[in-house]
């Protein structure tokens, strides 16, 4: 007998069957435990990196604290990385974000982020420059140099490393010290009904910069709306935020929120390479198109990210 359905049965849930819901991008998966009277549980399995299962359970607590909505822990295994949680359904908010619902589903889950800004930090990782750095780097190892065969020479690679560290330096000139999510987006907002909006994979929560899980939902890969709709958000997000920002223009602060979108995408571009040749999960490189669209974008807007059309051209 499987460790899980050993565990199930001394939960008590004799009589049950199972499905996959999900393998995610990392060692985690995920099961939803259907009982007799269709009463649900979902399962997460982190037996393949148990030690994961720890940050889930420590940023679970204080999410709940802050009020943030997210899945109830019901049972754990920590012995084999197995935790029993709220079923939220199947309907994440990638499935219903279109013309018509993207402000108000949008705006709730601003509210979230306004509820995570106010977590405890205590003990969590910065989002410092070394790290920063290393996440962008990544697009160069994995993306050009693995997945593409792309070498630079001497003078582009030193006009990639003048923007990357022009990208991080705006990142940090804005207000830090924040709960950042790090993966706040479309496929990780679940909707179950009665106009509630949860949060799940949060796992790898650091400290970080204000825009950080507003640039994850916003510029999301997975979906994209016009810049002057996601503007009128940021705004709102502004407004709401109130005193840290009181002082700051909209023009700055739109600039900080591009910036800290452009050093996610280079970071994603890494990430999804990474996926599909080191862990062999391919799907996430259609995924690229548009976040190169993304880059591309930005880069239009900000002459002093103009060195970065080099990388592309190489690419496209």
């Amino acid at each position: 007998m499987h460790p899980i359905e050993e565990w199930v049965n001394e939960l008590g849930y004799k009589e049950h069957r199972f499905e996959v819901v999900s393998d995610d991008a990392s060692y985690r998966k995920y099961y939803r435990i259907i009982l007799p009277n269709d009463k649900t549980f979902i399962i997460m399995d982190s037996s393949m990196q148990v030690e994961s299962i720890y940050p889930f359970i420590d940023i679970s607590v204080r999410l709940l604290k802050a009020k943030v909505n997210i899945p109830r822990v019901y049972s754990q295994n920590l012995d084999h990385g197995y935790l029993l949680l709220e079923d939220l359904g199947s309907t994440h908010l990638v499935d219903i974000l279109n013309e018509n619902s993207y402000k108000l589903l949008y705006m709730k889950s601003i509210y979230e982020i306004l509820k995570m800004q106010e977590a405890d930090t205590d003990g969590l990782e910065e989002y410092d420059e070394d790290f920063l750095m290393f996440e962008m780097k990544l697009m160069q190892e994995w993306y050009l140099d693995k997945y593409l065969w792309i070498t630079l020479d001497e003078k582009e690679q030193e006009e990639l490393d003048n923007v990357l560290e022009l990208i991080k330096d705006e990142v940090l000139s804005q207000p830090q010290g924040y709960f950042v999510h790090r993966d706040f987006h479309s496929r990780n907002i679940m909707f179950a009904g009665r106009g509630k909006v949860s949060v799940i994979d949060y796992q790898d929560a650091r400290i970080g910069a204000i825009t950080y899980d507003l640039a994850s939902l916003l510029k999301d890969v997975y979906v994209r709306f016009d810049r002057e709709k996601i503007l009128e958000l940021v705004l709102e997000f502004k407004e709401l935020k109130g005193e840290p920002l009181k002082n700051i223009s909209n023009e700055q602060f739109i600039r900080w929120f591009d910036f800290m979108s452009i050093q996610r995408h280079i970071k994603i571009l890494g990430i999804f390479a990474r996926l599909k040749i080191r862990d062999n999960k391919p799907a996430y490189i259609n995924d690229i198109p548009m976040t190169l669209k993304y880059i591309k974008e930005t880069i239009e807007l900000y002459d002093d990210l103009k060195p970065l059309n080099i990388i592309l051209e190489k690419i496209f």
